[in-house]
């Protein structure tokens, strides 16, 4: 396979990579062979999302944007948070000479062939195929990886997130009594079922659209790689909470989330990085694997449209077993999600315990995330750990000959690919 044709890596390059958007080398001489590439596109949980160390990221003006601040617009460019310490840079690619993280958080298939710049709430950066057709020019391009489906039209993974964190946080210290509360409208406060994630129309449709934009990329590598030779993977999503707390996160003072007003445990599992009821659990695994099968269903379909394409299906569903928030005692210390943290205001310095916070306090710490959006979208995506983890799985997806492969952990710690 021509991912692991070429032997060695060149570490300077991978670095010099990760800044990089539509600004790349310089074409090669004619008859010169080109570099090799590994690229990834997609949202958050390919751009390196809660793996911090974020670099600049270029704009769609051409302008490298570092860190603006924590009161910039959520559309600054930087807020694509593209990491180093990313799965595709975490992977072991023999043969691969550069990596290139296009990939942004927030992404949705919109912005594969068009500026996000361009969509209401989308960052201020090129569409992804205008960045991808920059790196065709200097390198060969032999891997992408690509996570996209998450965000859509119809849902997205961050207000999903945000709704059944909220009913928790609500449900924990507001009684259904306080009717002031009720004066801007109607507070949820029970947890989340199927249709509040999403639809079975909502999936048709987000499935749809995610086609439409893979079929673009697809299209765009045939046109633009040097060899012609390319495996794609495509990676779905991992669920950041377990299918059921561990036990001492059930109750609190003799109060569990099915009371109305339970102040102590929302702050335990707040400090563990788990405000969800219990009863949101199943229905958010359900969601996960609806878009395991959207990934899944856009691979099959778009096979039967390239037979000749190199295309693998990564299920990670499973690569975060045993290592998820408030799966285990001591959480979030050892997990491999990042724990739910919010800020009081853009001041950069997050809430770690809502203990001793009334209802008024919590509920204005909670709308600096909803204005500020960017304070808190590392919350509940892998962090550096877990990318670490998605890395491995990808290395496996890399060098096998199935077109499917699943990447599971087991309670030692050791992740397998098969």
């Amino acid at each position: 396979m021509s991912v692991l044709r070429r032997a060695g890596l060149a570490a300077a390059l991978a670095v010099t990579a990760a800044a990089l958007s539509t600004a790349v080398a310089p074409a090669a001489p004619a008859g010169a062979a080109l570099p090799t590439a590994a690229v990834a596109l997609g949202d958050s949980f390919i751009s390196g999302e809660g793996a911090g160390a974020y670099s600049p990221v270029v704009d769609v003006a051409g302008v490298a944007q570092p860190f603006p601040g924590w009161s910039a617009p959520n559309s600054n460019a930087y807020f694509c948070h593209r990491s180093p310490n990313a799965s595709l840079h975490r992977a072991e690619l023999p043969g691969i000479a550069a990596r290139f993280n296009l990939a942004c958080s927030g992404g949705q298939p919109y912005d594969i062939a068009n500026a996000s710049a361009d969509r209401a709430k989308g960052r201020q950066v090129a569409a992804q195929l205008d960045q991808l057709r920059a790196v065709g020019q200097s390198h060969d391009i032999d891997l992408v990886l690509l996570g996209i489906g998450s965000n859509n039209s119809s849902f997205t993974f961050g207000s999903v997130a945000e709704k059944c964190a909220n009913r928790f946080i609500a449900d924990a210290w507001t009684g259904w009594w306080e009717f002031w509360a009720y004066l801007g409208g109607p507070v949820e406060q029970e947890p989340c079922d199927d249709a509040d994630l999403a639809t079975a129309a909502q999936f048709s449709a987000a499935t749809a659209e995610t086609t439409a934009a893979v079929r673009q990329i697809l299209t765009t590598l045939d046109q633009i790689d040097a060899d012609g030779q390319h495996r794609i993977v495509f990676q779905d999503y991992t669920n950041p909470l377990p299918p059921e707390l561990a036990p001492g996160y059930w109750t609190e003072d003799d109060r569990d989330d099915t009371r109305d007003k339970f102040r102590a445990l929302g702050a335990e599992r707040y400090a563990a990085g788990c405000p969800i009821h219990r009863g949101s659990l199943a229905p958010g695994h359900r969601f996960s694997q609806g878009l395991g099968t959207l990934v899944s269903s856009v691979r099959t379909t778009l096979a039967s449209e390239f037979p000749t394409a190199d295309l693998v299906y990564l299920n990670v569903q499973r690569a975060f077993d045993g290592a998820r928030l408030c799966e285990t005692a001591g959480s979030p210390a050892n997990s491999l999600a990042t724990p739910i943290r919010l800020q009081d205001g853009p001041t950069g310095v997050f809430v770690t315990s809502l203990s001793g916070y009334d209802k008024l306090a919590i509920q204005r710490i909670a709308n600096a995330c909803g204005t500020y959006f960017q304070t808190c979208q590392e919350s509940w995506h892998p962090n550096a750990a877990g990318h670490q983890v998605l890395g491995r799985c990808l290395t496996g997806a890399a060098a096998t000959s199935a077109r499917a492969v699943s990447c599971v952990r087991a309670p030692d710690g050791t992740v397998t690919v098969s």
